[in-house]
């Protein structure tokens, strides 16, 4: 195995790294829409000709809301799953690994709120209402219809695409909002010990299965990212209809099909093409089953 994660060890790095809601985003914070809120290996809103600068910055803003909006719709399945594990664990697991999964419960839960909030500020001074994909309980439901092996590996999934987000694209850039970035900050700390966690749960919840068991398994997990795909194929056009308020711009037929094609591929790689093509989630996967990695591989280019 690739790693060597310990539970004990998980649940101090969490402890020390804890923060609060109010420290990360006040009630009062201000976002400051001056300046960009993604990296642009995330927003892609360079290869827009047909956009000004100023209606390129304006839809950077719009894909800032929507990357943390969705991640607390992801957040709000994740939250009942580590639930359910931890509820199939209590017989038998040690106290470190009940709190480490505790804790990891409750920061996701603490997340839906941080984003909350983010939602909130940015509503408020941004002046247009960005829809949404959902709702999440809805999502919730079809995800987790998935056996639990399919949930941990597309959660596993995007657990490290935080961190590839963060430190990949957001840590080293000067650029962004100071407010925004270290919101994704503070995400990407316990994320940090998150995708430790879940790295732990898809291997205890594959102990023993047949290769077959593992193939179904990874079969629901890309059946769960197609499912994330057709609404991330509707999040372009709700991102598109913002713009079009916000700049007060109606964009002809042929604009707007170029414009949803281009952004919906960056949003398929923002939320799946970037996890699947982490080193360490595809490490996880090589280990159940160098077959489907392969299988996964030849799956990650059409979301990059």
């Amino acid at each position: 195995m690739f790693h060597d994660f310990r539970y004990p060890a998980i649940l101090a790095a969490s402890t020390r790294a804890a923060w609060q809601i109010d420290d990360v985003i006040s009630p009062d914070a201000e976002l400051d829409f001056k300046r960009p809120f993604l990296p642009e290996s995330l927003a892609r809103t360079a290869p827009l000709p047909m956009l000004s600068g100023k209606e390129r910055l304006t839809l950077n803003h719009i894909r800032a809301h929507d990357y943390l909006c969705l991640f607390g719709l992801v957040e709000e399945f994740i939250l009942p799953f580590v639930m359910d594990h931890i509820r199939a664990e209590l017989p038998a697991a040690d106290d470190h690994r009940i709190r480490a999964m505790l804790n990891f419960a409750a920061e996701e839960a603490k997340h839906i709120q941080l984003f909350k909030r983010f939602h909130e500020t940015f509503t408020r001074d941004f002046g247009i209402d960005c829809e949404v994909i959902g709702p999440p309980e809805a999502v919730a439901k079809v995800v987790l219809a998935h056996e639990p092996l399919s949930v941990a590996l597309f959660i596993l999934m995007i657990e490290w695409m935080t961190q590839s987000h963060y430190v990949g694209s957001v840590r080293a850039d000067a650029n962004l909002d100071p407010l925004f970035a270290n919101l994704l900050r503070c995400h990407w700390i316990e994320e940090a010990q998150h995708a430790k966690l879940d790295t732990l749960i898809v291997e205890v919840l594959a102990e023993g299965m047949s290769e077959e068991q593992i193939r179904s398994a990874v079969e629901g997990m890309i059946t769960i990212c197609s499912f994330m795909d057709t609404g991330l194929l509707q999040q372009s056009k709700f991102n598109l209809d913002a713009l079009e308020r916000a700049t007060g711009r109606t964009f002809s037929d042929d604009e707007r099909r170029a414009l949803e094609d281009q952004q919906h591929q960056a949003l398929r790689w923002t939320y799946i093409g970037s996890g699947l093509r982490h080193e360490n989630f595809r490490a996880t996967l090589g280990a159940l089953s160098p077959d489907e990695l392969k299988r996964i591989d030849a799956l990650a280019p059409s979301f990059c």
